[in-house]
């Protein structure tokens, strides 16, 4: 078993060290950064966290071919992976049509644009030339690092769509699947078991992190408020198979996105987030999680990732999970 945490990009970089610090103390395995647009850059967080830790892995999740060019994205990978000592996690997915609209970029064919990305990055991080003339691509024989990397990196992708999920199995060393709900993990293991057996791979050698949202805090109101914030800001960018698993449609966030992109009224916003819609994640005390978790390892997952909001006191969440969570699934970790 492996536990890992996951961060969005919105908090002072100060805060991600004393937050990385406290999940290697508390036997964390890896630790996430995002990098939505317009806010911090996940890259310089992580080159902080990395020069204040020495055991835990970090990771982006995720960056995206149309905003960062995957030359650089290779570039940055080999870099952080120096800095950090060998413990980085490269977190790659096609991005979020919505947040890509913002720039006025249409994520043509985002599938192809990904593969492609993770072969050349691959290559690059092998060591070697990564000349390519694909449907996204267009690289010449000059495309190579001019410096040695120290190792291939793992690449990981980010997914919540059937094609993005048979990508893991395909072509990835791990997944970052959202899972809305939690117990949505089975659906998505089908289909990257479909991509793994494509390609002839095995999916035990594939490191997925089951992704989850969870608010954690002994104060139930409070735990519940930072999830509707979470889900607030994001929940109108979640794929219509899952919202339909949930029985949601992309219609019933149009109040909320209107709320908090349009008019900035988080406040508003938050009051629109129905009941269905907080099963999107889990909120509540330790206690809750061990339950939830509980069924996500009796379906086979043998990575659990928490994901933000975390609850209201981060740090304290990091501390009670770490005294009671992951000590009670100690024996699953041997």
């Amino acid at each position: 078993m492996k536990f890992s945490l996951r961060f969005n990009n919105d908090r002072p970089v100060a805060d991600y060290i004393a937050l990385a610090q406290a999940a290697e103390l508390a036997g964390f395995d890896q630790f996430w950064v995002s990098n939505d647009l317009f806010l911090r850059s996940a890259v310089v967080i992580l080159t902080a966290v990395a020069r204040a830790t020495t055991r835990i892995e970090i990771g982006t999740c995720i960056l995206n071919p149309y905003t960062i060019n995957p030359a650089e994205i290779a570039m940055m990978a080999a870099t952080l992976n120096e800095v950090s000592d060998g413990r980085f996690n490269l977190g790659l997915s096609s991005g979020s049509e919505d947040f890509l609209n913002w720039l006025g970029i249409e994520p043509a064919k985002p599938r192809t644009a990904l593969i492609e990305t993770v072969g050349v990055i691959n290559r690059l991080l092998s060591g070697e030339r990564a000349k390519l003339d694909g449907q996204f691509l267009h690289w010449r024989d000059e495309a190579y690092l001019r410096f040695a990397p120290r190792r291939r990196v793992p690449v990981y992708i980010g997914a919540m769509s059937p094609n993005m999920l048979r990508a893991i199995g395909e072509v990835a060393d791990g997944g970052l699947p959202l899972l809305f709900p939690p117990e949505h993990y089975q659906v998505v293991m089908r289909f990257i078991q479909d991509g793994a057996e494509q390609a002839g791979r095995e999916i035990n050698s594939i490191d997925v992190a089951a992704c989850i949202w969870c608010s954690i805090s002994e104060d139930y109101a409070a735990a519940v408020d930072k999830l509707k914030e979470k889900i607030a800001y994001y929940g109108h960018a979640i794929s219509p198979m899952i919202l339909e698993n949930l029985g949601l449609a992309r219609d019933d966030f149009t109040e909320i996105e209107r709320a908090v992109m349009a008019d900035n009224n988080l406040a508003r916003a938050k009051a629109l987030v129905t009941a269905p819609m907080l099963r999107i994640g889990i909120a509540g005390t330790s206690r809750d999680l061990i339950r939830r978790l509980e069924g996500l390892v009796e379906m086979g997952a043998r990575h659990i990732s928490l994901g933000p909001p975390l609850g209201p006191n981060p740090l304290e969440t990091i501390e009670v999970v770490g005294r009671d969570v992951l000590p009670y699934f100690n024996g699953l970790r041997k």
